[in-house]
C-alpha cells in the first residue's frame, strides 16, 4: 500500500465506503461525496483501465470513452507499475459479471 495517501482520513473514508450495501447506496453516497466531475473521471478510468487489460488501443480508448492520451496513459502505468488496484477490481468485475 502507498504510504503517500494513507492516513487515518482516508482509512475512515474506505470504512465508509465498505458500509455501502447497493447501488443505490452509492449512488446517493457519491452523489454528496463528489462533484459530477469527480464521479465521472473515476468511471472513466475504470473503462480505460478495462480496455486496456483488453487490449483496445489508445486510439479506440480514447474515440470510444473520451479520455486523453495522458489519462490512459497514467492509467495504464497504474496497471503495470501501480498498486495492483485495478487488477483486482477488473478480476473480481469479470467473475461476477462477465466483464473483460
Amino acid at each position: 500500500m502507498n504510504g503517500k495517501i494513507r492516513n487515518e482520513h482516508i482509512d475512515k473514508l474506505f470504512r465508509a465506503v465498505l458500509e455501502l450495501r447497493s447501488a443505490e447506496e452509492c449512488y446517493m453516497f457519491f452523489e454528496d461525496i463528489c462533484t459530477v466531475s469527480e464521479l465521472n473521471a473515476m468511471a472513466q478510468r475504470l473503462e480505460v483501465a478495462q480496455m486496456l487489460e483488453s487490449g483496445s488501443t489508445y486510439s479506440e480508448i480514447s474515440e470510444s470513452t473520451g479520455a486523453s492520451a495522458a489519462t490512459i496513459s497514467r492509467v495504464n502505468r497504474c496497471l503495470h507499475y501501480g498498486a495492483d488496484g485495478y487488477a483486482v477490481i477488473l478480476k473480481r468485475m469479470a467473475e461476477k459479471y462477465g466483464e473483460k
